[in-house]
């Protein structure tokens, strides 16, 4: 789905996602949430924002992903902790797509929906290549993102007082 679409399903989104993050290793409190669905507002409004939903054959929503690509002044790469190559950094708004959130509802995971939730949000990317922060202690996760093809080039913290996350990269082309 655009933007326009995603914002309409905003309570599906936020369901998801406040019920995945709540769960250690992210411990994502009512303010976080509202925080990150404040930032969600504006991100859908960015050119080629891509999002999807999974959803039961009765409606009930599982899972959802999305993202968008990162604009030539992205700050993503100033959160490493230690400094990559220009040219690893260089982005020009079409070449780096940032998968900002996927997470799956806990009674619907190990059935390969993240998956399809990513193969059907990258379906209609075109950039050479993905982008993504893990929480090292989100085993499974982590474990999905390499199993994909991401491989790890770094260390960030993606906002203030944040713990330590990897940071991955799928190269699409």
């Amino acid at each position: 789905m655009d933007g326009e679409a995603a914002l309409q399903a905003d309570d599906a989104f936020t369901l998801v996602y406040a019920e995945a993050f709540a769960e250690p290793p992210y411990r994502e409190t009512d303010g976080d949430v509202t925080a990150t669905f404040r930032r969600f507002r504006s991100q859908v409004r960015k050119p080629e924002f891509a999002a999807a939903l999974a959803r039961t054959e009765h409606g009930e929503t599982v899972g959802m992903a999305y993202g968008y690509p990162l604009p030539p002044n992205t700050g993503w790469w100033d959160e490493l902790t230690e400094p990559v190559a220009d040219e690893i950094r260089r982005e020009d708004g079409r070449r780096t797509f940032g998968l900002m959130e996927l997470a799956v509802r806990e009674p619907w995971r190990r059935q390969g929906i993240a998956r399809c939730l990513h193969e059907t949000l990258l379906r209609g990317v075109t950039a050479e290549r993905v982008l993504l922060n893990v929480h090292p202690e989100s085993a499974a996760a982590s474990a999905a993102y390499r199993s994909w093809g991401y491989r790890k080039i770094g260390e960030a913290r993606p906002w203030q007082g944040a713990d330590l996350h990897d940071v991955m990269l799928l190269e699409l082309r």
